[in-house]
């Protein structure tokens, strides 16, 4: 099937087109991206993928989905027209700025019989695959407590905005990370860090407390001002402790020149052994090896729902509920108070 690809910022350059380029099932038609410098990236990452000048261009050419990773205040207006001209979707976060935007969106792709899947890519991060497989085991027990952090020292970029700060973008990672491992948030107290900018106040940081309906609390937190860059796991359970403070692995390897759909067998998306988790129980502390995260299956996954009919690997309804429980919080830390999610 043929995808085109709506942007090549950090976004499209760093996590969409090498990802798309590795699941063979696909075949990149073309990018749109109107700057000089970035068609030249292009030119030597994708040779022989075209640049188109817009989205209707690269729709004339004939695709059966589109990938839409432009700044989020371009967003609404991209997907809406990508599902009137019968294409399906792949929408970057921010998915939406609230939950009324984003329930806009998930009724206009249903009133399309279209395919809308969010980029959820850190649910193929490797430490949190590697976690998931920790909590199948039984090793840990029944869990109780989380603690979730994904620091970046990268304050040039922080998008400020009325529809952009960190909430919104890491939160919505860390967020859907925590509802991946533990279900459906009840209730939210919320702490949001603002400053000041020439286009209005935004939050550069945030520490979330989200009391899961199924009893586990966890503690989720990010920032990018604080010249600190952490990615942390930390689960307390019946029989014991698991703890990881993996790199960000796939990123990193990409930035090192590595390509997921060239990498050598075994090596993508798997962490150095000496950053590997630690299990701790009665019987000891042991590393656990690490497992492989691989974005691309991402893209294949929405390949199978769209050829076939096959469940997205993203639903929107998981996407609403984030946004709700992103609503909640900046509500919560507006008012001092435990918020509990829309439905």
């Amino acid at each position: 099937m043929r995808i085109g690809l709506v942007g090549y910022g950090v976004g499209g350059h760093l996590f969409h087109l090498p990802y798309i380029q590795a699941a063979k099932e696909w075949e990149i038609v073309g990018v749109v991206t109107r700057n000089p410098a970035r068609r030249e990236v292009l030119a030597g990452e994708a040779p022989g993928v075209p640049a188109f000048d817009s989205m209707d261009d690269l729709i004339d050419a004939g695709v059966d989905a589109v990938t839409i990773t432009t700044p989020p205040q371009t967003r609404r207006e991209l997907v809406l027209h990508a599902l009137e001209r019968g294409v399906n979707v792949v929408a970057d976060k921010p998915f939406a700025p609230n939950l009324a935007g984003a329930k806009e969106l998930a009724e206009a792709a249903a009133a399309a019989g279209k395919v809308l899947c969010v980029f959820q890519n850190r649910r193929y991060d490797t430490d949190l695959i590697t976690l998931q497989g920790v909590l199948a085991s039984g090793d840990l027990g029944a869990p109780w407590r989380s603690r979730i952090v994904f620091d970046l020292d990268e304050p040039g970029g922080l998008e400020v905005g009325p529809e952009h700060g960190l909430l919104r973008d890491l939160g919505a990672h860390v967020v859907d990370q925590a509802i991946r491992l533990f279900g459906p948030v009840a209730r939210v107290d919320g702490h949001l860090d603002w400053v000041d900018t020439p286009d209005g106040r935004v939050d550069v940081g945030f520490s979330l407390g989200l009391h899961h309906a199924s009893g586990v609390f966890s503690d989720v937190s990010a920032s990018k001002l604080c010249r600190r860059t952490a990615k942390e796991f930390t689960v307390y359970g019946a029989k014991g402790y698991y703890e990881s403070h993996m790199s960000d692995r796939q990123t990193d390897q990409l930035t090192s020149g590595l390509r997921p759909a060239t990498a050598p067998k075994g090596v993508w998306g798997v962490e150095e052994p000496d950053r590997w988790g630690t299990l701790v129980t009665a019987d000891g502390a042991h590393q656990v090896p690490s497992a492989a995260g691989e974005y691309a299956d991402f893209y294949r996954q929405f390949h199978a729902a769209v050829a076939d009919g096959a469940q997205p690997p993203v639903l929107l309804p998981e996407v609403l509920h984030t946004i709700a429980v992103l609503d909640a919080a900046r509500l919560s830390d507006a008012q001092g108070r435990s918020v509990v999610p829309e439905a």
